[in-house]
Order: structure tokens, then C-alpha cells, then sequence
């Protein structure tokens, strides 16, 4: 194990905003987390653990210990009579991971193609798109106790999913709780992929790719190059312009409040979900708000969808922390305003 000192960490995470890290280890497998808690001086500090940066914004410099997750690894675990079991190390990048198993023949991820960040961060978030949710597919994964060094394994049902909520962003509530924020590092992830796959196509944007192509019955590929195409032309590539991804969760609300709504914005973007609520879509709801395009110092919306904020400075003038949340706050007191939606934001703000 190596502790790196005084670590920039604009080229760590998607927005590209300027801060830097006290005390950083790289972690590759559960002997660094163990060496690192074998230290006097580091072991009692709060940890920040640190997978591809997609999903956070830094607010000014990182005081605790940051552990960059690097654990690698892909392998077909296993197989159940009706599931291809496979698992990969937290710190693979989840895009080459879904064209991976698609490369050994395993369908199931493809809804899931292109969404920036590791493996070892999608069950924290309980990423979706598309129609599909990583709890739709998950298996199990095995984690660290950060603050004993031991190794624990948990199922779908101890890991709390909801909609981009799991029990890794929760801290524990009372003494022995099931929240695990900040105690646990998660190491490995196993997916149950279907032996007998069927394709999930209800979302316009992959209605009109058939209607276009006269593809009616798409495979697994196809399905993957349509939503790599989708979300391309749609989200822009945070190699290029930083961005964090959707930055607001797309809000659900009753029936009623839909109806009530509809009433008054007849094109509201909205669908049904099974549980007879009705998800709205937040992107909607902020360029009706007339945000797109707009910003705070180098902040801004993008302005070909607004559900994504980007820093406009690049990485030699980049947007702070402090502009990204108060232009997140303005977007969402008018959205309030006008809609009586509270939107909550994706990201981590450290």
C-alpha cells in the first residue's frame, strides 16, 4: 500500500472541478484497506471512498482519507438453472464491462450501456436507464468493513435498493444499523444475467430506432449500439466538457398530481410506473422552466438536454463546487415554483 500526499483531484472526477486530496491510497484488493487500517495515523480518520468520479461534486478539498477504488478483474462466476452468474472487480469501468459480457454471449446490460463510472459504484447508486435497474440483474457482492478489516458477502435484500438509493448511501440510523455509507468499501460485484433473455423496449427513443431501422426485433447488441448512440447524442462526453451526468432524479408523483399537472402543461413527459405512481421527467420539467443554456460562473446547463449541468471553464478556469450547487438550488426552488416538485439531486457533494 501506498499513501500518496497532497493529490489533485480535478483528473479524478467527471466534472473536472479543482480540489485535492490530503491522503490518498490506491486500493487493488482487501490487503491495502487492511494495511491501511494497520496504521496508527490513518486508521482512525473518516475515509471518502473514491470510484470513477462520475457521481460526485467537490465543494473545496477532501479531508478525509480518499480510497481510489482499483480493484480489477472479470470472470463467469457461475450459473443457476435459469442465470449466467458473472462478477467483476469494483474498479472496472462499467461500459467495458457490459460489452464484455455481451462479447461472451450473456445478454442482460445492455439497457445499461454507457453509463460513466466503476463497477464497484453501481449498486451504491442502483444505476438504471432505459427501463432496466442494476437491482434487476444483481446478484450479490462481497465488501469491507472499513473499520475491522473483515470480508462480508450481501444479497439484493440486504443491500436496500430503491430508486438510485441503496443502504451505501445511508448511514446507520442507531448503533448496529444496516446503513453502511462510509463503513464499507465494496470490493466485488456478481449480476444474474438471464439464460433466457428477453429484450426491454419501452422507451420512445428505442421505439423510434425500430420504427427508423425497421428492426423490430432487435438483439442484445443492437439494443447496447442504439442506447450507446441515444446517449451519446443526447449527454456530452465529460472527456470533452465536464459534467456529472443526470443531475437530478427524475421525480415520481401520483396520478392525481400528474392529472393536476397535465391540466396545465399538457406535454409534460411522464410514465407509469408499476406501482401506479407516475415518474415525471426531471429534464422535462427544467427546460419548461427555461433553463437550458443557462449559467452560474461556469456552470451551466447543457443546453441540449438540461437535465445535465456541465462546467463550461474547461480545465483551466473549471467551475467550482459552490457555482454547481447554486445553480442546482435555482433550478430547483423554480421547478418548486412552478410545478410543486422537489427535485433531489444524483450526485455526491463532498
Amino acid at each position: 500500500m501506498i499513501v500518496e500526499r497532497n493529490v489533485p483531484l480535478q483528473p479524478l472526477n467527471t466534472f473536472g472541478i479543482a480540489a485535492r486530496a490530503g491522503a490518498l491510497v490506491r486500493v487493488r484488493g482487501e490487503a491495502d484497506v487492511r494495511a491501511l487500517l494497520a496504521q496508527p495515523e490513518l486508521a482512525p480518520q473518516p475515509k471518502f471512498i473514491l470510484g470513477g468520479g462520475s457521481n460526485i461534486v467537490l465543494t473545496g478539498d477532501v479531508k478525509p482519507v480518499v480510497l481510489k477504488v482499483e480493484v480489477p478483474g472479470r470472470r463467469v462466476a457461475g450459473e443457476t438453472a435459469r442465470h449466467t452468474i458473472v462478477e467483476a472487480g469494483a474498479g472496472e469501468n462499467w461500459h467495458d464491462f457490459v460489452g464484455w459480457t455481451l462479447d461472451q454471449g450473456l445478454p442482460g446490460l445492455e439497457n445499461l450501456a454507457l453509463i460513466p463510472g466503476t463497477v464497484g459504484a453501481s449498486p451504491v447508486q442502483n444505476i438504471g436507464a432505459y427501463g432496466v435497474e442494476l437491482q434487476d440483474r444483481f446478484h450479490s457482492l462481497d465488501a469491507i468493513d472499513l473499520r475491522t478489516g473483515e470480508l462480508f458477502t450481501l444479497d439484493a435484500a440486504h443491500c436496500g435498493f430503491g430508486y438510485r438509493d441503496s443502504v451505501f448511501k445511508h448511514a446507520p440510523a442507531q448503533p448496529g444499523g444496516l446503513g453502511l455509507a462510509g463503513r464499507a468499501l465494496i470490493l466485488r460485484v456478481r449480476l444474474a444475467l438471464p439464460k433466457a433473455w428477453q429484450p426491454v423496449l419501452g422507451y420512445l427513443d428505442l421505439e423510434r430506432r425500430m420504427q427508423e431501422t425497421g428492426i423490430t426485433q432487435p438483439g442484445a447488441r443492437q439494443i447496447h449500439d442504439w442506447i450507446v448512440a441515444i446517449r451519446r447524442a443526447k449527454l456530452p462526453d465529460p472527456a470533452v466538457i465536464g459534467n456529472a451526468g443526470s443531475f437530478f432524479k427524475n421525480p415520481t408523483v401520483t396520478p392525481e398530481q400528474c392529472q393536476d399537472i397535465i391540466g396545465r402543461d399538457p406535454k409534460v413527459v411522464h410514465y407509469p410506473m408499476p406501482d401506479g405512481s407516475v415518474k415525471l421527467a426531471a429534464g422535462w420539467l427544467i427546460d419548461a422552466c427555461g433553463w437550458k443554456g443557462k449559467s452560474v460562473g461556469n456552470a451551466a446547463v447543457y443546453d441540449r438536454q438540461a437535465l445535465v449541468l456541465v462546467n463550461r471553464g474547461g480545465p483551466e478556469r473549471p467551475a467550482t463546487g459552490g457555482e454547481v450547487m447554486t445553480l442546482a438550488k435555482a433550478i430547483q426552488t423554480s421547478v418548486y415554483e412552478r410545478f410543486g416538485i422537489r427535485l433531489e439531486p444524483e450526485p455526491v457533494v463532498v
